[in-house]
């Protein structure tokens, strides 16, 4: 699946409790193309924004085992927070977040430009299904079977 154009990534994470189970789901689709990979994983007991973070971290992954190299990866997330943090907008404060944003960083590196927006929760629907999927039955939920 290596390609050179634009990737679209709509991430989503969730914890039920916040702390509490947690999710994270993507979707990575070719611009120019119908190549998709869904994905989603159980993080065990976290907050939202870590299952936020974890689900950028886990689709950097997928892409550069998958798509590399890439020119450009548009992350598209629901978490003004992330989204605003990865931009540089605003200050990474908690420790376990920073630490997260150096490995989403790290990962960055190897790839492509990336570039993260935000949209609103209904145009993100595919990435939040399957956090809810993952957590419903607790398990990871493969729909490729390149993303385990």
């Amino acid at each position: 699946m290596k390609n050179e154009e634009e990737l679209l990534v709509f991430c989503d994470g969730g914890a039920r409790g916040n702390p509490g189970p947690g999710a994270a789901g993507f979707v990575i689709e070719k611009a120019a193309g119908k190549e998709r990979l869904l994905c989603g994983k159980y993080l065990g007991r976290v907050t939202n924004n870590r299952a936020e973070y974890a689900a950028v971290e886990l689709a950097l992954v997928k892409i550069k085992e998958n798509f590399a190299p890439v020119k450009k990866i548009r992350f598209l997330l629901d978490s003004k927070l992330v989204v605003n943090q990865l931009n540089g907008l605003f200050k990474v404060k908690n420790p376990e977040l920073r630490t997260l944003v150096f490995r989403v960083r790290e990962l960055e590196a190897s790839l492509g430009e990336v570039y993260y927006q935000h949209i609103k929760r209904s145009e993100n629907w595919e990435a939040d299904s399957l956090v809810n999927k993952v957590l419903d039955e607790r398990a990871d939920f493969p729909e490729t079977s390149e993303c385990k």
